[in-house]
């Protein structure tokens, strides 16, 4: 392994430290990092080409083979994420221009490394790949649906504007990539291996810009919005493991579908708020926000459940 790719390694797994870092950076000199609110939508689309890049039609061999799994998480995802996120939103009387924050997180696909959560916490990775895959497929659809049947009370939306910004976004560079993929061949992985690090990069930069454009909002209700992002994750775990667990689904297939239903893609809610909600800069922070947290609950849960399933309970059989 070359220094370069050690020191990737290091930067990947640190990734929440440098979101931390850099936050902090742009909360405290909003001028250095402004600028990067104009990129916000073409660095995602760094992020979903490099996701198109890695994937391959083996990827989704797993939605043939175990279509029952594969419905259970997507349709969890769609159902418990904007279902807890309006249910928050209620029940703690959020201003209006941090409800549509919330909401619009609850509302994107699954996150770009629940995929790794899954498998570090000895989950079904197969089939935790091929859940994300579905639901960023399905976005453009699902995503200015569920937003605007639970959010169009507090703000006026126009969906139709948000499934090409959605579709152009996320879906295109994601086809983009798969081309890519099938041009090069087997060279794909001399790519994919850099690929994860300017992901990390670009997310680093879109939360610091989101951090940098809403300072004195964050000082007004960023306590708030952490509380609700911390509840509205950890109940996506919860609800996605048991929605598993309730179909009869094995153990491993349950931690996938966690983690498929826990994090979001968060970037592409920054991305959203950023061209839609430019009066409203607040409500990228709640997608802000979660990007940093969901990388600290994540390994944190699949530290726990491997460390759990790596011992043999009292009885001699596994938990």
């Amino acid at each position: 392994m070359s220094s370069f790719q050690r020191i990737a390694q290091f930067i990947q797994k640190t990734f929440a430290l440098w979101v931390l870092i850099f936050a902090a950076a742009a909360f405290f000199y909003p001028p250095g990092f402004k600028w990067i609110g104009a990129w916000v939508t073409w660095l995602l689309g760094i992020v979903m080409f490099g996701m198109g890049i890695t994937l391959s039609p083996a990827d989704f061999r797993e939605v043939v083979r175990h279509p029952k799994a594969v419905l259970i998480g997507v349709v969890a995802h769609y159902v418990v994420m904007p279902g807890v996120a309006y249910a928050l939103c209620l029940l703690l009387s959020l201003p209006p221009e941090v409800a549509i924050g919330v909401i619009l997180v609850g509302c994107c696909p699954s996150g770009t490394a629940s995929n790794v959560m899954a498998y570090l916490a000895r989950g079904n990775t197969a089939l935790a790949v091929a859940c994300a895959s579905v639901s960023t497929l399905l976005a453009p659809i699902f995503t200015p649906a569920m937003f605007y049947l639970l959010a169009h009370q507090w703000i006026q939306i126009d969906a139709g504007a948000m499934f090409v910004s959605v579709l152009v976004v996320v879906l295109l560079p994601i086809v983009l990539g798969l081309i890519v993929h099938a041009a090069l061949g087997k060279r794909v992985h001399a790519v994919a291996n850099y690929t994860p690090l300017v992901s990390v990069v670009a997310i680093v930069a879109i939360v610091a810009a989101v951090v940098a454009g809403s300072k004195t909002r964050i000082v007004e209700t960023g306590l708030l919005i952490f509380v609700v992002v911390v509840l509205h994750n950890g109940l996506g775990y919860l609800f996605g493991y048991w929605a598993g667990r309730l179909l009869r689904l094995p153990r491993p297939d349950n931690k996938a579908i966690a983690f498929e239903v826990g994090m979001q893609n968060s970037g592409l809610g920054v991305a959203l708020a950023a061209i839609h909600f430019k009066a409203n800069p607040v409500a990228a922070v709640p997608s802000a926000i979660f990007s940093f947290w969901h990388n600290i609950s994540g390994p944190l849960l699949a530290t726990y459940w491997a460390r759990k399933d790596g011992q043999p309970a009292k009885d001699g059989k596994q938990p």
